[in-house]
């Protein structure tokens, strides 16, 4: 909420509703949408069953936010996402997840720092040509990360903008629209110290303004 204000939104959050009518109206509220971290992505969403005990979903809010996302991509009205974000928008576009990520990819990178979150633990490698890179106009930036889910397969219509040094996608954009954007990390726990991370909002929230 500090971050978008500081950005310059009025920033709402919406009461947990799996009621239609009360969708659209909260859909018809906003000048756009930031998807945040949270709960597990159940892997019924993407048509598997859960591998892992450590998977703990919320069937309301998957429920909730996916009606949401696609109002917003039949509407192509702006939506940013932070980690849990990233993931239902990638399940929204028919991707799948890496279910847990311990037990599913192999890799030295802290994917689940401990506190404090406000410090970078590893770097992601921004993708040429993505408006991420352009608005940063850097190669590389110094990310936190926590998180247990991943990208496994994109949606369709989605394109990779960063990667982490293990190879996993770390943000992705929607080209065909306006304005859907996500990244894994945290820029909620850095923007107090990280310009890279109040530039994450600032974008949003002008593609808001629009």
């Amino acid at each position: 909420m500090d971050a978008l204000r500081e950005a310059g939104a009025v920033p709402f959050m919406p009461a947990l509703t799996t009621d239609d009518d009360e969708i659209r109206q909260i859909f018809a509220m906003c000048d756009g949408m930031l998807m945040t971290g949270g709960h597990d992505v159940d892997p019924r969403q993407y048509g598997e069953e859960p591998r892992s005990d450590n998977v703990v979903p919320n069937a309301a809010r998957d429920t909730m936010e996916l009606a949401l996302l696609r109002l917003a991509l039949k509407h192509d009205k702006p939506v940013f996402g932070i980690c849990r974000g990233l993931h239902i928008m990638n399940v929204a576009c028919g991707g799948t997840l890496h279910q847990y990520l311990p037990s599913e990819f192999d890799s030295d990178i802290d994917h689940h720092q401990r506190p404090p979150y406000d410090r970078p633990v590893h770097g992601v490698h921004l993708e040429a040509g993505t408006p991420l890179f352009a608005e940063h106009g850097v190669d590389d930036l110094a990310v936190n990360s926590y998180h247990h889910q991943a990208i496994l397969v994109l949606g369709e219509g989605l394109t990779a903008m960063a990667v982490s040094e293990d190879g996993l996608v770390e943000a992705i954009d929607r080209p065909a629209g306006t304005y859907l954007r996500a990244v894994q990390w945290h820029p909620e726990f850095l923007y107090t110290v990280d310009e890279p991370s109040r530039r994450l909002f600032r974008s949003f929230v002008t593609a808001c303004a629009r």
